[in-house]
């Protein structure tokens, strides 16, 4: 594919070409960069050439991707992206905040951000005539990537910690994949999945491993690029027909949450490749949220390193509850690249926020709800100006952790099934 014309890796730089390496640096380990020609995309694409088309889906922004459009017809391989942002009005002047929107990534077909990786990952897998695709999971990549596959009819085999929701294994089950439950924490499963991968000759679409996922992940970044000209930046249009976004508006700041750090650098991946075509002057600041009990990432940032360091992980957000997380370097560039930081939140905190967003009615699980809970601790230390626009990204449904979800409210009362009953309660 001429657009795709090669790797860079993140640690040393080395320039691979898209033949010649299929997952890290094998100097170094290093996540690779996807590098596409953004000379000849500058040459043949405006924006209105990509915000004007009718498919709502991550599609519209193919000339952006390092595929070819999947094959065959409407499938939920078809159907990623395209997710709603909306204003939280009630929750913003609850917080003192002038702007505040939701992206709620859990309209996706298998009802989390996952989705975005495993659509380009499987397309990737079919290009490469895979015949099969495994990936390591606490759930949601593997749910993804399971409802991906089973859309083509794509074999997958997922490894999974045994702790995993039982939410997130059903869907496994029912879409069809070989699951695996591995006696051991997600770290080990990981491990285990590369090895399997090099044993068997699968191809291997783990988060920080697989460079065709950040790919996938980045086109949140297109839409809320998007968003920005509708909305936060107030876009204008000159007379040339271009779109700009005012330079003189603050800086839109996105909350995510962050596990082995893929989603915050497949954002910092999409917004990067939008300011080299020049069609951003500026990127979002990123804040990366991270639980305390998994916050490897974090502690490599404000300890000034791209050194990370393990922890041994506990907490009750899952998806986001990592020893060594595999994207650790690119994840604290992506805040300290947009001038953005990381934030910590306590379990207490994350089931809170999973409260505070069901009075809004929006259902997250813990780790999705993770970003609202470091918006709210961002505010309450005072480093969050009123005025700046602030968007969270809710990476999935709270269906995926139901247990986890009735710690953070009160159970619901038992009665006589009388009337007399009723008005006792009340």
């Amino acid at each position: 594919m001429d657009k795709f014309i090669g790797y860079t890796c993140s640690l040393c730089g080395h320039e691979y070409a898209p033949n010649e390496i299929t997952y890290t640096c094998p100097k170094d380990g290093g996540n690779l960069d996807v590098v596409l020609d953004y000379e000849a995309l500058r040459k043949k694409y405006q924006p209105e050439d990509l915000t004007s088309r009718a498919n709502p889906s991550i599609w519209r922004y193919l000339p952006l991707l390092p595929v070819s459009a999947p094959a065959g017809d409407a499938t939920p391989l078809h159907l990623v992206g395209g997710t709603p942002v909306f204003a939280l009005p009630r929750l913003a002047e609850k917080l003192g905040l002038k702007h505040l929107w939701l992206k709620d990534e859990s309209r996706n077909p298998t009802a989390s951000f996952k989705d975005r990786a495993s659509a380009v990952v499987v397309t990737r897998a079919r290009e490469l005539g895979a015949e099969v695709v495994v990936t390591a999971s606490t759930g949601n990549a593997g749910a993804a990537l399971a409802g991906m596959a089973a859309a083509v009819g794509q074999k997958a085999v997922i490894f999974a910690p045994k702790s995993a929701p039982q939410a997130k294994v059903a869907q496994l089950l029912v879409f069809g994949a070989k699951v695996i439950l591995v006696d051991g924490t997600y770290d080990e499963a990981f491990d285990l999945t590369i090895k399997a991968s090099e044993e068997f000759g699968w191809y291997c679409r783990n988060t920080g491993y697989n460079p065709f996922t950040a790919e996938g992940k980045k086109t949140a970044a297109f839409e809320i690029w998007e968003f920005m000209y509708r909305e936060a930046a107030a876009a204008t249009r000159k007379a040339t027909g271009e779109l700009t976004i005012p330079s003189n508006k603050p800086r839109l700041t996105i909350f995510v949450s962050v596990g082995d750090g893929n989603i915050i650098s497949g954002l910092h991946k999409g917004f990067k490749d939008l300011q080299t075509l020049g069609w951003i002057p500026h990127m979002p600041r990123l804040i990366g949220v991270q639980a305390q009990g998994s916050a490897a990432i974090a502690n490599a940032f404000h300890a000034k390193t791209e050194t990370i360091t393990p922890v041994q992980s506990k907490t009750i957000a899952d998806s986001i509850s990592v020893d060594l997380p595999r994207d650790g370097v690119r994840a604290v560039r992506a805040a300290s690249e947009t001038g953005g930081t990381y934030v910590y939140v306590s379990d207490d905190e994350i089931l809170n926020a999973i409260a505070e967003l069901g009075t809004v009615g929006v259902f997250a699980e813990p780790a999705a709800a993770t970003a609202y809970a470091g918006l709210v601790a961002a505010k309450a230390q005072g480093w969050l100006d009123p005025e700046t626009p602030i968007l969270v990204l809710n990476t999935g449904s709270g269906l995926k952790d139901v247990r986890a979800a009735m710690q953070a409210v009160q159970p619901a009362p038992i009665i006589e099934p009388t009337l007399e009953a009723v008005r006792k309660l009340l």
